[in-house]
This record gives C-alpha cells, sequence and structure tokens, in this order.
C-alpha cells in the first residue's frame, strides 16, 4: 500500500525538497520538532530501516550525513540528532531535528504544523548550505 512518502516521491503530494538523488530523497517535515527538521528516506518503499540492505543502507546515512552538515548551518543548534521510530509512516526514514537546548527537544508530542513560507524559507537557506 503507498505510503504518504511514496506519494510524495510520485509528486501526488507536494514536498520541500533539501535534496535528492536516484536512490533518496531528503525534505522538510511539516510538523517539526524544531524548525529545520528533516526526513531523509531511500526511495525504495522498505518499512523497517534495519531490512534494508547493507548498501543503500549505508548509502542513506553518508545521504542523511550530507543533509544534516547542511541543516546544521542553517539552523543555530548545539547539534542535529538523529532519530529513527519507524511507527509513524511505514516507510524507512531518518529524522534530523536541529537540538537548539537540550536532549528533551527529540519529542514527537513537541512537533507542531508550520507555514508553508517559513518551510519554503527554511529549505531555500539549506539547499544554498548543501554547497
Amino acid at each position: 500500500m503507498p505510503t504518504v512518502f511514496t506519494k510524495i516521491l510520485a509528486g501526488e503530494i507536494p514536498a520541500h525538497k533539501i535534496l535528492e538523488n536516484d536512490e533518496y530523497l531528503a525534505f522538510l517535515d511539516i510538523r517539526p520538532i524544531n524548525p529545520g527538521h528533516t526526513l531523509v528516506i531511500p526511495k525504495q518503499e522498505i518499512d523497517y530501516i534495519f531490512d534494508i540492505e547493507d548498501d543503500l543502507l549505508k548509502g542513506l546515512v553518508v545521504f542523511a550525513k550530507k543533509v544534516a552538515k547542511a541543516l546544521g548551518k542553517t539552523i543555530p543548534c548545539k547539534k542535529v540528532g538523529v532519530m529513527v521510530a519507524g511507527l509513524e509512516v511505514p516507510h524507512a526514514h531518518i529524522h534530523l531535528i536541529p537540538i537548539i537546548e537540550s536532549l528533551a527537544e527529540l519529542n514527537f508530542a513537541r512537533a507542531k504544523a508550520m507555514p508553508q513560507e517559513e518551510l519554503a524559507v527554511i529549505a531555500a537557506k539549506m539547499r544554498a548550505n548543501l554547497k
């Protein structure tokens, strides 16, 4: 069954894309825990991250690293946190979340909708910081 991520990949649902190649996509979460909260997914629809074939998983982590570095340049933060929960959407994904003050921020209960205009500004800045 297609997930929301599959629909984003197919262009059926818009997304603020940060970086994309043949195997992976990074885009802003529309309900961020903190501004800049980014999702990194393999394009191959696999439910559980530890079911991903080793080379694809290695590539996903390297891809996420590049995005995390741009995120850290874009959003002033102590570090970019990494979370893999795997329950919200049945398509493997990595959450990259700027930690502004403390580890306690890495809590999905803090997530809230952000205006599309603000997401667009953050996405543009992150894409510029990929260079």
